[in-house]
């Protein structure tokens, strides 16, 4: 599989001592940064948009050796496939060696920049590798002549191009164990040269906007590559609309499409024929609230561009897209208006160039928007746009809601998973689809040739979640010793 063995690590000796922290306290520790505001229930994820898939396992591997500072191990590698939200089906390959795959995990198309691949310079050259080899060039034949073998198997095919993309993901001295898939991974890797990042499949530009009621809040910008994006307006939204540049509404776009908020003006006092509520183009509209918000979707039916990063919040490896059918991808973008005082436009992102969730904040009130986050105070003034860099430690979670005037909480969460070797899992893995052995150290004259099946890591929370339930083993103990010697008094 492509989560192998990994040495132990700092990250697992932390996890371990917060597991004795708890035992000796009886209590259960998260390591979660929360700010919460009065509406923090009613908030929801923010997302970055694109596809969203559950991990399925892997499908198509063969053996491969990893060769570290504790010795040889045998680790599969090759071809994943994920199934998407809506349809369709994905093929990756991990760009995260040494931490595991977890099945079942749910998967988030990403940039670059919020995964490892952010601060790789050879993240281009992956990227060449994958569009010149398995799936993506699946005459066998063909390929098999340039890399000077006589015939190769898909299986050969995947774990060639895996071990390939390991060297340069994660600097891991790794080798194929079958002679055809080895000489596929030195030409590739040999060849490799640097290529651009591919763009979303869906995106819209910026995911959040502000001002006040009475106009058009944006432009939002549809990013696609898929020919046509279907439009859905906000439900439930007291006659908001989402209308074109020409204050028509809208229902399909494509890529390019400036698409606004038309928000209706607020009456004040009592209603007269200027305030009879009507929209740019003459049809009547329901009057609003002073202060609101409301959210609009698009939806497509596209190829998802093979270079794409995915990754997941349960801490499953990060996976880089190697071949995509025709899959449903989708985005949000939340528009917040009133009348006075601060009117923010919240989004985030990861960095992991500087190990940061940034926050962009643009405030279109009159007044400043304040918030605290991590004991620390920050002010937007009135008119201005700021980006707000929270430093985080790799793997650190952080669950955080920001409110806006109309008590609309906005919440972001998600792991900065931003390391691969340097933050290796210090358990062994197991298999995706049957319990299995560690992986088998390799000595000289013992190569395997046949590949351990791909396998479903424990992670650092293992030590933890042992921890907690010996915890709870030696409450009960006492609990039931105290209650004997109680009935033994009385007796």
């Amino acid at each position: 599989m492509c989560a192998s063995y990994s040495a132990p690590s700092a990250r697992g000796r932390g996890a371990a001592r917060l597991a004795a922290a708890a035992l000796a306290s009886g209590l259960a520790v998260a390591a979660v940064l929360a700010t919460a505001g009065p509406a923090a229930a009613d908030g929801r994820p923010q997302s970055q948009g694109g596809a969203t898939a559950v991990m399925g396992g892997l499908k198509t591997y063969g053996a491969a050796v990893l060769h570290d500072e504790t010795g040889n191990h045998q680790i599969s590698a090759g071809l994943f496939e994920m199934a998407v939200d809506g349809g369709g089906m994905l093929q990756t390959y991990c760009v995260d060696i040494h931490n595991p795959t977890q099945k079942d995990a749910k998967y988030q198309e990403t940039p670059w920049s919020g995964t490892s691949l952010g601060a790789n310079k050879n993240a281009g050259r992956i990227r060449w590798i994958l569009g010149h080899s398995y799936p993506q060039v699946n005459d066998l034949a063909a390929l098999a002549a340039k890399a000077g073998v006589k015939n190769l198997t898909e299986q050969d095919a995947a774990a060639g191009t895996q071990v390939a993309i390991w060297r340069y993901s994660d600097g891991a001295r790794v080798d194929a164990v079958d002679s055809r898939a080895e000489k596929l991974a030195d030409y590739l890797q040999h060849s490799a040269r640097d290529e651009a990042e591919p763009s979303a499949s869906l995106s819209l530009d910026p995911p959040a906007v502000s001002g006040r009621p009475g106009g058009r809040l944006g432009p939002v910008t549809v990013r696609t590559g898929a020919s046509s994006v279907t439009v859905s307006p906000p439900a439930d939204a007291g006659g908001v609309r989402i209308v074109g540049k020409d204050g028509k509404p809208v229902t399909t776009a494509k890529n390019g499409t400036r698409l606004y908020f038309d928000i209706p003006k607020t009456p004040t006092g009592t209603t007269d024929a200027t305030d009879s509520a009507e929209s740019t183009d003459g049809t009547p509209r329901t009057p609003d609230a002073a202060a609101g918000s409301a959210e609009l979707t698009v939806l497509a039916s596209t190829t998802v561009p093979v270079g794409r990063a995915f990754t997941s919040d349960s801490r499953s490896q990060t996976q880089i897209l190697a071949g995509s059918s025709e899959s449903t991808v989708s985005a949000t973008a939340v528009a917040t208006w009133g009348e006075h005082g601060p009117i923010p436009a919240l989004s985030a992102e990861k960095n992991c160039a500087k190990g940061t969730l940034d926050i962009r904040v643009t405030n279109k009130g009159d007044q400043p928007y304040t918030f605290d986050l991590m004991g620390t105070a920050h002010s937007v003034p009135a008119g201005a746009t700021r980006t707000i860099a929270i430093p985080l430690q790799e793997d650190q979670p952080y669950d955080f809601t920001l409110v806006g005037p109309d008590g609309r909480a906005q919440r972001f969460t998600g792991v900065l998973d931003c390391k691969t070797q340097g933050a290796a899992i210090g358990t062994r893995t197991q298999t995706l689809d049957t319990p299995a052995p560690a992986p088998t150290p390799v000595t000289a004259g013992n190569v395997p040739t046949t590949p351990d099946l791909a396998a479903t890591g424990g992670s650092d929370t293992t030590p933890l979640i042992a921890a907690i339930g010996l915890s709870l083993l030696v409450l009960g103990a006492t609990a039931l010793s105290i209650l004997h010697k109680k009935r033994t008094t009385q007796d």
